[in-house]
């Protein structure tokens, strides 16, 4: 089921994703939203601060603002009725989760002869090197990460030695070998952009052809290569001509609801999943004008979970903590959201089906939605889940604005899969919110 045309509620909450799983008579439907409108009279949307991520976003793939610019708007306006948000199609910037899709059938593709060298663009610590890694984990293969950036033009074609009248080369270990590597795995070039061109010129065959003088890389082998942009103030070179067309290149863009799945998948803390749904503007915000040595990203995020870990007994070394790991502003929000939680209802009241209120106030609706779907995958294949699950669906029905109990019910199901749509209370969800968004069936 895809939108083609969708009203955006007036009270939708901070960046709700803009891919949702909504259901119509309890069927199952990935709903997109394409093309949105708000109307004049709810007032100009950047003027509400729970918008500026999604415009911002907007901005970034080509979207226009409908209304009048105002400040902090950086779309250019179309109208003065109604404010509409588009995208171009064909735009080379990808989610993770599409990305994560890229690759895994440019992997498969090496069995057929199909397989295409892979560029991954990007500004640091959005996961373009975990994404290649969770590939080869989820196919169970090696990755051998050649750092281009510390080698030699000569390193990469090995050592001559004489045989006899003739000349050979020792082949560097580190090239994927079948015998002692696998027939599969994955060559990662990593920070290609950071290589001076004589010694990306060494690689050209290698990427390419698949080879290097008599050395060859195995069929089963994928070629991965990762780096980022020149704006984003790190150690790199213009990508030559002849190099640059020897990939397929892809952006990757940062998106919320794929590091919230990400999140929940690997135990991070649901205060700071909680957090960044509250705050989805700080899941990354580098500025290279600036040059900071800490901000946040989705790679120092996690550097933060480790921190309340470690220090969320000490309150004065958790907050310097945070900082360090996620700047001076973004780290003293967590702690102060942190510090807040005390007034979070009792989660596991919730699970018993006790009548628990919700919180009026919208950060702490952010927080008991994360733990609620933490819990919900700790339950998972366990005998209580269907009866745990149900207990989460009945409280979600009752936030204020129905939107956050979307939010909670998709991140939920996201994380526990379809065995979601066959608790009973599922169906009584579906139908509460089913005028919540308009959708073409």
């Amino acid at each position: 089921m895809m939108i083609s045309r969708g009203v955006v509620p007036r009270h939708m909450p901070r960046d709700n994703g803009l891919a949702a799983v909504f259901f119509r008579t309890g069927l199952p439907a990935r709903m997109h939203l394409r093309h949105g409108t708000v109307p004049a009279s709810h007032g100009h949307p950047c003027n509400r601060r729970g918008n500026m991520h999604f415009l911002r976003e907007m901005r970034n793939m080509g979207g226009y603002c409908g209304q009048l610019p105002v400040p902090g708007c950086g779309l250019p306006a179309r109208s003065a009725e109604t404010c509409f948000f588009s995208t171009r199609r064909g735009e080379r910037r990808m989610r993770p989760s599409q990305l994560i899709t890229v690759l895994h059938r440019e992997f498969e593709s090496t069995d057929t002869g199909h397989h295409t060298p892979v560029m991954l663009w990007g500004p640091p610590g959005v996961g373009k090197s975990q994404m290649v890694a969770q590939v080869a984990a989820d196919h169970d293969v090696p990755v051998i990460d050649i750092r281009l950036s510390q080698m030699e033009p000569s390193d990469l074609r090995g050592i001559p030695f004489r045989v006899g009248d003739h000349v050979e080369w020792a082949v560097p270990a580190m090239l994927p070998d079948a015998a002692r590597h696998g027939l599969r795995g994955i060559l990662f070039l990593d920070e290609i952009t950071s290589v001076p061109p004589s010694v990306s010129a060494a690689a050209y065959q290698l990427i390419l052809d698949r080879r290097l003088g008599a050395y060859e890389v195995p069929e089963g082998w994928a070629i991965f290569a990762a780096g980022n942009r020149q704006g984003d103030r790190g150690v790199t070179y213009t990508m030559p001509a002849p190099l640059a067309n020897r990939f397929s290149h892809f952006e990757l863009d940062v998106n919320l609801d794929d590091w919230v799945a990400w999140a929940y998948a690997h135990g991070i803390d649901e205060r700071l999943i909680g957090f960044l749904r509250f705050r989805p503007e700080l899941l990354f915000e580098f500025d290279p004008a600036h040059n900071p040595v800490a901000f946040p990203s989705p790679r120092s995020w996690e550097f933060a979970h480790r921190a309340l870990h470690k220090f969320g007994d000490n309150n004065e070394l958790m907050v310097g903590a945070l900082q360090a790991c996620v700047g001076p502003a973004a780290g003293v929000e967590l702690a102060a959201f942190v510090d807040n939680l005390d007034q979070l209802p009792d989660i596991d009241a919730i699970l018993r089906g006790e009548q628990v209120s919700v919180p009026r106030e919208t950060d702490l609706q952010y927080a008991v939605a994360s733990a609620l779907v933490a819990r919900a995958i700790r339950v998972k294949d366990t005998p209580e889940a269907q009866e745990g699950w149900g207990r989460i669906l009945d409280y979600a029905g009752r936030f204020p604005q129905r939107e956050m109990g979307v939010m909670l019910v998709s991140d939920m199901h996201r994380a526990v899969g379809q065995d979601l749509f066959g608790v009973p209370q599922f169906s009584v969800w579906a139908k509460a919110v089913a005028d919540v968004m308009l959708f073409d069936m």
